[in-house]
């Protein structure tokens, strides 16, 4: 049932953008769903969200949490990748979406949440943060790590598992973080 509304929800995407997109993937009954901001090359590429070098650093959290994939259902907020133009080599360089793209898809990912009615979700970086909390003024650096309420969901917010990529020193911090998930997630 659930995925069956899943793939009519998905088919609507076609009809809002003529770019490649990547729909949500993994477990339609996961108590856990995390949501990332938008595709890159790569996940454009195979079809499928944080299959990328995020997507490994991704995959070592979840082992923190002694989580699997196949436990979760993994989505972005924006479904086609944003890119620009480098005017020197011509190659596409992924950038942060625009407000219009995302207005245009935050309808299909709270479709999606309320397909899957999951028990916590996980925003990974500002952009889906904002989104799910409908507040542009929140930021990531400030909310990381507290447990936020949205229509009786639990909302936990982590860094973009890139942002560690960028940012070595918040490696501690994203441990702390995981290290209440845990606590959170073993009581859900």
């Amino acid at each position: 049932m659930k995925k069956e509304k899943l793939e009519k929800l998905y088919d609507r995407i076609a009809q809002l953008t003529e770019e490649p997109y990547v729909t949500g993937v993994g477990n339609v009954d996961a108590k856990i769903l995390l949501i990332g901001e938008a595709p890159g090359a790569r996940e454009v590429k195979l079809g499928e969200p944080f299959v990328g070098q995020a997507g490994k650093i991704l995959d070592e959290f979840l082992d923190i949490l002694e989580i699997q994939r196949e436990d979760l259902f993994i989505t972005n907020v924006v479904k086609i990748r944003p890119f620009k133009i480098n005017k020197r080599t011509g190659k596409k360089n992924n950038r942060p979406p625009t407000q219009d793209e995302i207005d245009i898809f935050s309808n299909i990912l709270f479709e999606e949440i309320n397909i899957i009615c999951p028990k916590i979700i996980i925003p990974l970086g500002n952009t889906p943060l904002r989104c799910i909390m409908n507040d542009n003024t929140l930021t990531i650096g400030n909310m990381h790590g507290k447990l936020l309420k949205k229509d009786n969901v639990p909302v936990f917010p982590l860094y973009h598992p890139a942002a560690t990529i960028h940012n070595q020193n918040l490696k501690g911090t994203y441990l702390t973080d995981l290290d209440k998930l845990k606590q959170i997630i073993g009581n859900i």
